[in-house]
């Protein structure tokens, strides 16, 4: 009903004005027509979740022949008088995208409610996906809808070089098989860990031996895409183990975890705080936005997929400091080559972590608390540092920083987890300021307190954890007294 009546209000039509009573006629007739086409070509009973090319073919239709028939019956009693020419056309826009509108709407809150009724897993297998062609197009969407919680495709890979820059299902097309090795090592400096390379297709028109070969050097799983769908294509290089069994690497999580009753103040105080940061450093972020677009050009974005709160992925955000790591032929670059003056004085002032204000604001960090690391530079025990929101800054930033080693990082972050208050957040934020001044220095003082104060707690009962807490058991799920409570 609405939409003819806005098609008229785009062009200004005269019976708007003078004559209100044809534009009740006009939409009346219009929404009867627009009615009878839905129903003649049965646009209710698609399925939003699972909308087609079909389905959006017929909502086409049924527009354009709703729009046709109340043309015809506008004009055969009106000669259109009053109404533009241009009018049903503009409608039937109108009416098409707000249907289409509709439909991914109801798509992406039944998706969003899916996803909320699913446990995430700690950490998704990530695959990089050789060769494109049917069986990969079908791959991608079967492994979307059946395993899209547990595993993604990261990469595609092919040796058409017309392909590359494209996206199949959303993934990339970043290079030739030949890049495999290279590109391993960028996705690593990004914190992803590759679990395993899937062939898709025929082997036959692949340069098995070097995919092979790459595969046992980096220790990396080697699978077909047909195997996943119950059907072998293509023949296997004899003699040669196809496969590379190597665990992935999972966070353990222990039961309990004795932690301050001030983090659960802390969290509600925050986001005001950062608000009130990302309006006071938006002039330092467009500045260090701007040198790293002239500097070391598109994107301008770093990122790096990091260990978050209970183990959970973390895209954790940076402004670019370093050149592409890779020529265009797959060669390494130097980090003497890819790091400039530019790039070093973002880092030495911090302006390049200013993004990660953005991951405060939408709760996957905290101002202050432990930093994420990297996967690969997770401590053996991580269950005391990963059961708070990682941080802006912390008590390791500011007694050491770059300067600690793992464990080091992990007793100081320990230490202020048991003690973190207002009053020890403030002095963090200060020695933050001192350090951006001054560089990082190492304080063994600090250190000492921290293993005295993990000596001391290891030797005395584990304390219960706070009602407000979650217990989590071995594999990072909650416990079920924690799910009774």
């Amino acid at each position: 009903m609405l939409s003819p009546y806005l098609a008229l209000y785009a062009r200004s039509a005269e019976i708007l004005y003078n004559n209100i009573g044809m534009t009740i006629i006009y939409c009346c007739i219009s929404c009867f027509f627009s009615l009878g086409a839905f129903l003649a070509f049965r646009i209710d009973r698609a399925i939003p979740q699972f909308f087609t090319v079909n389905d959006a073919l017929d909502l086409a239709k049924a527009v354009g022949i709703s729009e046709l028939l109340t043309a015809v019956a506008i004009f055969s009693f009106t000669r259109l008088d009053g109404i533009p020419r241009s009018v049903p056309m503009i409608h039937a826009i109108i009416l098409g995208a707000w249907l289409f509108a509709a439909m991914g709407l109801v798509r992406f809150l039944k998706a969003r409610r899916g996803a909320a009724g699913r446990e995430r897993p700690l950490v998704k297998e990530n695959l990089i996906l050789i060769g494109l062609n049917g069986v990969s197009a079908l791959f991608l969407k079967f492994l979307e809808d059946a395993a899209g919680d547990r595993c993604q495709v990261v990469a595609l890979l092919d040796t058409e070089p017309r392909w590359l820059g494209r996206t199949v299902n959303g993934v990339c097309v970043l290079g030739p098989p030949s890049h495999l090795e290279s590109l391993v090592e960028e996705f690593a400096e990004h914190g992803v860990r590759i679990d395993k390379v899937v062939i898709g297709g025929s082997s036959k028109l692949l340069p098995m031996e070097q995919i092979l070969g790459c595969c046992e050097h980096l220790k990396i799983g080697l699978e077909f895409a047909a195997d996943y769908l119950g059907a072998r294509v293509g023949a296997e290089p004899a003699g040669r183990n196809r496969r590379t069994t190597v665990p992935a690497q999972r966070h353990h999580l222990w039961p309990a975890v004795a932690r301050s009753d001030y983090f659960f103040i802390k969290a509600r105080v925050e986001f005001p705080i950062t608000i009130a940061l990302i309006i006071l450093t938006l002039p330092g972020f467009l500045i260090a936005g701007l040198l790293s677009l002239l500097d070391v050009g598109l994107p301008i974005l770093f990122w790096q997929q990091r260990v978050g709160l209970h183990g959970r992925d973390l895209q954790l955000y940076k402004i670019r400091t370093l050149r592409h790591a890779f020529e265009k032929d797959g060669r390494k670059i130097s980090l003497e080559r890819r790091l400039s003056r530019v790039g070093l004085l973002l880092r030495r002032t911090r302006l390049d972590e200013l993004p990660q204000l953005l991951n405060v604001l939408v709760g996957d960090m905290a101002l202050i608390g432990p930093r994420p690391l990297l996967p690969r530079d997770q401590p053996a025990n991580s269950s005391v540092r990963l059961s708070v929101r990682p941080g802006l800054t912390g008590w390791a930033q500011v007694n050491g920083g770059v300067l600690l080693s793992p464990e080091e990082k992990e007793e100081l972050d320990t230490w202020y987890i048991r003690h973190a208050s207002l009053r020890l957040d403030l002095r963090i934020a200060a020695l933050s300021v001192w350090c951006v001044l001054f560089g990082d220095r190492k304080s063994e003082k600090a250190i000492a307190l921290a293993r005295a104060d993990m000596d001391q707690s290891s030797a005395a009962p584990l304390p219960r954890m706070p009602k407000s807490g979650v217990a989590l058991n071995a594999k990072g799920n909650r416990t079920a007294a924690a799910r009774a409570q």
